[in-house]
């Protein structure tokens, strides 16, 4: 296994990274510098684009032409020509409080996305449904501290879902023609593994990968929530976790640097890599839109 740090700006906070199949590319984002950041694979160019609020998640619209930001006040529209950024969806439930965060689309092309508390002491948060065609963020659960790693299984019937603060990831019943959740279970705690459950993905075999942001580690749960595999990473804070590439057998993970926590960095800290020969493949990532 080979994990190289990729040629790429590096960020502050690093996080959310999507694969985008049809364009082969790579994109992620800078929560507290308030980027959103690509990668092209085949042509190695990098492109990024300012948002105006900090940003907590990201996904590919349908026409390939925008993208849907979680922003601090709700979801806005990103125009990958212009740059501008445009409200498409919020809630009362969002404030001084409250923010957005972490966000993935299921393969209905709905965003799901869930919110955290600012101090991250209280459960204020929520876990919301952004339908296609809708302007405003459906509900679908609460008593959230900050929210993180949304991610599905292959066969859409369970929804994975983190609450970092609590160092647990949750498991759902999913409706995936609802777009609902239930039956909220503990699926994993990662209190023994040195750090909290950031980012996370599932790959082909249904087995969820999980970003031990503080722990140094990306770590793959069974299934049934036990622990298959761990992968130490060259730096305590990995941010998140996506498949990618031509076969998506790769590995994709942002950073984060704790500079922004007043303590002491790590040159590569903030950087994004790249770890190949896992011998697993990824799902493909849907487009936001019916």
């Amino acid at each position: 296994m080979q994990i190289a740090r990729l040629d790429v700006p590096q960020c502050s906070v690093g996080e959310g990274p999507v694969w985008d199949v049809e364009q082969q590319a790579l994109y992620w984002i800078d929560i507290l510098e308030k980027k959103v950041l690509r990668l092209d694979d085949r042509t190695g160019e990098v492109r990024q684009w300012d948002v105006p609020e900090i940003i907590g998640s990201m996904a590919i619209r349908k026409d390939g032409r925008s993208a849907l930001v979680a922003l601090a006040s709700g979801v806005h529209t990103l125009d990958f020509e212009t740059g501008a950024c445009t409200m498409l969806a919020t809630s009362p439930d969002l404030n001084e409080q409250v923010q957005l965060a972490d966000g993935k689309v299921d393969r209905r092309g709905r965003f799901i996305v869930g919110s955290s508390d600012r101090s991250m002491r209280e459960a204020r948060g929520k876990l919301y449904v952004l339908d296609p065609g809708a302007t405003e963020l459906r509900a679908i659960d609460d008593d959230i501290i900050l929210a993180n790693g949304p991610c599905w299984s292959p066969d859409d019937k369970v929804f994975y879902h983190a609450d970092s603060r609590r160092n647990l990831i949750y498991a759902y019943d999913y409706d995936i023609e609802t777009g609902t959740v239930s039956n909220r279970r503990v699926f994993a705690s990662t209190s023994e593994l040195g750090g909290i459950p950031d980012g996370a993905t599932v790959d082909a075999d249904g087995y969820v990968w999980s970003a031990i942001c503080e722990g140094g580690k990306l770590v793959r749960f069974h299934p049934d929530g036990s622990i298959d595999r761990i992968v130490e990473f060259p730096l305590k804070l990995p941010g998140s976790i996506m498949f990618g590439g031509p076969e998506l057998d790769l590995l994709f993970v942002p950073t984060l640097n704790p500079a922004f926590l007043g303590r002491e960095a790590h040159p590569d800290d903030g950087s994004t890599f790249v770890i190949r020969g896992t011998g697993v493949r990824g799902l493909p990532e849907p487009r936001f839109g019916a």
